[in-house]
């Protein structure tokens, strides 16, 4: 059992924090992780940046871009992440866009997750039949969970399929459109969340995109086993300190 499965056993529901590595300072990476876990959050997703984003909304793209001025890489994240087992517990995950692992290497990337003590990867622009085909060996012996997306378009069929080659978790995406805050869910999210819920999934559900308040938290996690926030915590830390963090977690849970 790894620990994203310890963390999800436990009877609440889970917190989980995405940030850009390297945003807003370069070296702001592991103070961060280590205020997250300090404060309650169960996991968190280290976003590795991009030029060239697919799901990201404006607040996230506009901090990897100034992630990406400040010099951040994938060689340089793996540096600042080399000894944070020494002092963080938690889930660790990786959350970013194929094209930058494919230029290191992909299993040179898996290995320097592996030994960093990296769990998981999210990865949304990488085809389950992609990954199924040529990689699922791979991450599995590396002990890397793949996380794959549902959203409100996808059918039935390709979400039992997605639940059959998870080992953790279904990232369900709450809307039809890139990362960022929304003032609430209305009733035909809740009616998906609650839908996508009843089909008993041997992985449990952890909802993004859109949750940036402890009403949307709450109404995100109702039918799931918890959510994530993204966009609210980055636009958080660019106009607050790290040492804020705190603030900003109490007034979620």
């Amino acid at each position: 059992m790894n620990r994203i499965h310890t963390t999800l056993l436990e009877n609440k529901k889970s917190l989980s924090i995405y940030f850009t590595a390297g945003f807003t300072q370069l070296n702001d990476t592991v103070t961060l992780i280590e205020e997250l876990e300090k404060n309650g959050v169960d996991f968190i997703e280290i976003g590795l940046p991009f030029s060239d984003p697919l799901a990201d909304g404006p607040i996230i793209q506009a901090s990897s871009k100034q992630a990406l001025s400040n010099g951040m890489t994938t060689k340089i994240l793996f540096e600042q992440l080399q000894n944070i087992r020494k002092t963080v517990k938690i889930p660790l995950l990786i959350m970013g866009y194929f094209n930058p692992i494919l230029q290191y290497g992909v299993e040179a990337f898996c290995i320097q997750c592996s030994k960093i003590g990296i769990d998981g990867l999210i990865i949304p622009d990488l085809p389950l039949e992609i990954y199924k085909a040529e990689y699922e060996p791979l991450f599995l012996k590396h002990g890397l969970s793949a996380i794959f997306l549902v959203t409100p378009q996808t059918s039935d069929s390709r979400i039992l399929e997605i639940d059959a080659a998870s080992s953790t978790f279904i990232y369900l995406v709450s809307t039809a459109a890139v990362t960022g805050g929304a003032g609430e869910f209305g009733p035909e999210q809740m009616d998906y969340f609650k839908r996508i819920a009843a089909m008993n999934l041997k992985n449990p559900l952890i909802t993004g995109f859109g949750i940036s308040s402890q009403k949307t938290f709450s109404q995100a996690s109702e039918h799931t086993k918890g959510a994530i926030i993204g966009s609210a915590f980055v636009n958080f830390i660019k106009n607050n300190r790290i040492e804020d963090v705190k603030l900003f977690i109490e007034n979620i849970l």
